[in-house]
């Protein structure tokens, strides 16, 4: 799993003019699932995500969760982030992982995330054409791999 995960002030996405997820500040996490995925590599995506240290304290060092905050997660699936480019300059999705395997683990994590915390999760819709609009805070973004 691959997580593109950005600190913002405010995220939406639209799915054909109709926002499905909004956020205040929080994270925006845009994920693309492999292959491997199981639900060990849930629970640790989970655990990270929820736990991510980078919204500022009073002191203003990066110090404190999303949880810490009472924050939101906007949970986008995308798998163009499994794109390879070794030949050429056409994008390979080899590695990302077929829907029937990707979209029950997106779903699962979702509920995952919800179980663990009080947070607001939000989501996109799986496999759809997506429009994601965000305010990245500082900027903030984190490549999280498992």
């Amino acid at each position: 799993m691959r997580c593109v995960v950005q600190r913002v002030l405010k995220a939406k996405v639209r799915v054909e003019g109709k926002i499905t997820g909004e956020i205040e500040e929080g994270l925006l996490v845009l994920v693309g699932i492999t292959h491997t995925d199981t639900s060990e590599t849930l629970q640790w995506m989970s655990d990270k995500l929820l736990k991510l240290r980078i919204f500022e304290d009073e002191e203003g060092k990066m110090n404190r969760s999303v949880t810490d905050i009472c924050g939101g997660v906007l949970f986008v699936s995308q798998f163009t982030l499994y794109g390879e480019l070794k030949k050429g300059t056409r994008p390979s999705f080899t590695d990302a992982a077929r829907s029937e395997i990707a979209e029950p683990l997106y779903n699962d994590m979702i509920t995952l995330l919800k179980k663990e915390s009080s947070v607001n999760i939000q989501t996109g819709i799986f496999g759809a054409m997506m429009d994601v609009e965000l305010v990245n805070s500082g900027p903030v973004t984190i490549i999280l791999e498992r």
